[in-house]
């Protein structure tokens, strides 16, 4: 499903704190407690879209990569904790957002991992060049595209906890990543949730 039962549609970022090596690194320069951002377009995230590796061991061959919460480094690694937003959208811009993800599906090979924009962004620089992109950069430029600038950062500077301090009027769910479809199951009608009265289980956050 694309959205809750309320007609509506959203969009869905996933921000993850997994153990590798790469996402500890990241963790330690940024001083945040997320390493990793995903966008999806259905609510029970069984197809995520970002860059980052490719397979689950080998971290320097990275790219444009679709993503499922039960397999590769997510289904390796079990104790992968996320923040989860739900983001509303309008139709036009949901459409916009599906469109410029096919574009990148379509031209996946085109695409690589932006590790000069990763170092220059440790120095506050910026370097892009719609060819190569950093997990947080990617997302940022869909919702970008669909007429929805989140930021007031250049592109690369953007990091995951960014999107918390953003949407965090939008989080749905904090907490380990294996139980977030157990969470789904206990809460249909959550898409009707005031979330400033429910009260989130206390996770690292």
């Amino acid at each position: 499903m694309s959205g809750f039962n309320n007609g509506q549609k959203y969009i869905y970022v996933m921000l993850s704190r997994t153990h590798t090596i790469p996402a500890r690194l990241i963790r330690l320069y940024t001083g945040n407690p997320y390493s990793h951002t995903s966008i999806a377009l259905d609510s029970e995230l069984k197809q995520m879209y970002s860059f980052a590796r490719k397979g689950v061991w080998n971290p320097f061959d990275s790219g444009f990569i679709k993503e499922n919460i039960d397999s590769g480094v997510f289904g390796r690694d079990k104790n992968v904790y996320c923040s989860i937003y739900a983001v509303p959208v309008t139709d036009e811009q949901y459409q916009a957002i599906k469109d410029e993800i096919s574009c990148f599906i379509k031209n996946q090979d085109e695409y690589g991992y932006n590790y000069t924009g990763l170092v220059f962004a440790m120095f506050g620089k910026n370097i892009e060049d719609g060819k190569h992109f950093l997990c947080s950069q990617f997302v940022n430029h869909i919702f970008y595209k669909s007429g929805m600038s989140l930021f007031d950062k250049e592109n690369t500077l953007v990091k995951p906890y960014d999107f918390h301090i953003k949407l965090k009027h939008y989080r749905i769910y904090r907490g380990k990543l294996t139980e977030y479809h157990h969470f789904l199951e206990k809460r249909p009608d959550i898409g009707l949730v005031d979330w400033d009265d429910y009260v989130i289980p206390s996770y690292p956050a």
